[in-house]
């Protein structure tokens, strides 16, 4: 792809490192961003830097947040000694919309995944099982997507979890084996998590 100008293909070749987005795709953007006026794209690169300067994860749950604590695990009408573990930020507002889960939740930021490079030691498990051992959690619910990766981490966890004194289950798989959280309908995801299934049943079934 030829360029007339430097920036222009500076920062197309920006734009074109987001996931999805190819370099005619970026270009189409980059030119629309053009014919926009001045502030309006100043307001969006200043939402960017102000979003990468100043954005906080949660201290307790690693949701992404304003503050040290977000909103959920502050909230005292959340039912606190539920935890759901998920695999990123996305989960969390697939969840969120379904508006059927009162608990809190644990987001590990990824899944174990050898052939990818991702080891327990990358997640944020210690924390979760920290939690458990504190006493402070009556049950864990697993909402990772059911792949192999995500049964992997599960029973994982699972293991390091297991005598303690805390339910462990799983979302009913109402969610299509290899389908990702995020993708599943509202109404699918929250039937699944209102019909959770002890942990050792979806093992067994595996």
């Amino acid at each position: 792809m030829e360029f007339s100008s430097k920036l222009l293909e500076k920062a197309v070749n920006e734009m074109s490192q987001l996931p999805g987005i190819g370099k005619r795709t970026a270009l189409r953007l980059v030119l629309h961003l053009l014919k926009q006026p001045k502030e309006q794209t100043q307001l969006l690169a200043s939402a960017l830097t102000q979003l990468r300067e100043d954005i906080r994860f949660c201290s307790r749950c690693h949701n992404i947040s304003d503050e040290e604590i977000c909103y959920i695990c502050s909230n005292p009408a959340r039912e606190q000694s539920v935890v759901c573990v998920v695999e990123d930020i996305r989960d969390v507002m697939a969840l969120e919309n379904t508006g059927l889960y009162k608990g809190l939740y644990h987001v590990l930021g990824g899944k174990i995944s050898p052939i990818d490079g991702v080891g327990p030691s990358q997640l944020n498990i210690p924390s979760l099982v920290e939690k458990v051992k504190s006493g402070a959690v009556k049950e864990i619910i697993f909402a990772l997507s059911s792949t192999m990766e995500g049964d992997t981490t599960n029973f994982y966890i699972y293991r390091q979890i297991k005598d303690c004194d805390v339910i462990v289950s799983a979302i009913a798989r109402g969610i299509a084996i290899g389908d990702e959280l995020e993708y599943a309908d509202e109404v699918t995801l929250g039937r699944s998590i209102l019909h959770r299934i002890p942990f050792e049943n979806a093992i067994k079934n595996s």
